[in-house]
């Protein structure tokens, strides 16, 4: 069983020994386990490969992506596996004093990174930051990146990369700014599948329904530093 992921912590993470953990690949292991698949094989990919490697067949499941409208169209999604508050990553001390997407359309000198077509993207847009002071990037580290170097003043992603990206690099000197809930609630995000694939989806959601919430599962999303009140937004 062909996983898609992306290297973000805490969702999906390398270790020194190579080995891919983090709360949704974990998750996926569980759930294939449990449905007797013998093999299960991570790829590593870029966000904009996610959905056209599900169309084309080069793997079955990604990791948890924002359901948009859009990409419902275009794929299948399972049951709400994490609901996540959007952050800007900016460097230590906050120099620009950017308090959100509000503080940025405010500043007309702040450059907002992005992950190409993710849903901050959208949403940095829709707030009337001008496209302009907007820039995009293919992966984490590289949006990270320009924010340390100075070419970008914040990156928006959700709060819980940015905290574990931190975790990772701390000689990185960035810190996270949450974006407040008043200017965008939680999204829910959920494991995708091909349009021809709704059986599996099926047999996932069957898996999920019986294991989130569970104690073992509170356990696994305790440890890469989830709370119960953002468990149980997936369990109602």
């Amino acid at each position: 069983m062909r996983f898609a992921y992306l290297i973000e912590r805490p969702f999906n993470d390398r270790g020194e020994d190579g080995r891919i953990t983090g709360c949704d690949v974990d998750l996926a292991r569980h759930v294939f386990q449990t449905l007797g698949i013998a093999r299960f094989d991570p790829v590593e990919t870029e966000f904009a490969a996610l959905l056209p490697g599900l169309a084309d067949g080069r793997w079955r499941m990604t990791t948890g992506l924002f359901a948009t409208g859009a990409r419902q169209r275009v794929a299948l999604f399972s049951r709400p596996i994490w609901a996540l508050a959007d952050g800007l990553l900016v460097r230590k001390g906050n120099p620009m004093g950017l308090s959100g997407y509000s503080g940025v359309l405010r500043d007309d000198r702040a450059i907002l990174a992005v992950i190409r077509d993710q849903v901050q993207h959208r949403t940095a847009l829709e707030t009337g930051i001008p496209a302009t002071r907007v820039k995009m990037f293919d992966t984490y580290p590289d949006a990270a990146a320009a924010v340390r170097d100075g070419r970008a003043d914040a990156y928006a992603s959700v709060a819980r990369a940015h905290t574990g990206f931190i975790l990772r690099h701390p000689d990185w000197g960035l810190e996270a700014v949450a974006v407040p809930p008043e200017e965008k609630s939680p999204a829910f995000g959920a494991f995708a599948f091909s349009l021809a694939d709704g059986t599996l989806r099926a047999e996932v959601d069957e898996v999920l329904t019986r294991y989130l919430g569970s104690p073992a599962h509170r356990r696994m999303m305790h440890a890469y530093g989830f709370r119960d009140a953002e468990i149980d937004l997936t369990v109602a």
